[in-house]
């Protein structure tokens, strides 16, 4: 059995983790621990753009995939 905690945080941070989620059921744990991973891996190489750029990634495809868009481009 894993062990779990109870955390606070602001609506507007659990707002902002809803919308960077990469499909519906993916878990605040996983997002977390992906965040965390990226974080590191920027650490790493010193690529603190390379961590926002993935961090906005997420965010960006939401806003280009999108059926509006995509019937503008076919007109």
């Amino acid at each position: 059995m894993s062990d779990f905690t109870t955390i606070q945080v602001d609506k507007a941070v659990i707002r902002t983790l809803k919308r960077m989620k990469k499909y519906p059921r993916e878990t605040y744990n996983e997002l977390i621990l992906s965040l965390i991973d990226a974080a590191k891996r920027s650490t790493k190489r010193g690529g603190y753009d390379e961590f926002i750029h993935k961090a906005q990634q997420l965010k960006m495809k939401e806003i280009w995939d999108n059926k509006e868009d995509e019937e503008w481009a076919d007109a």
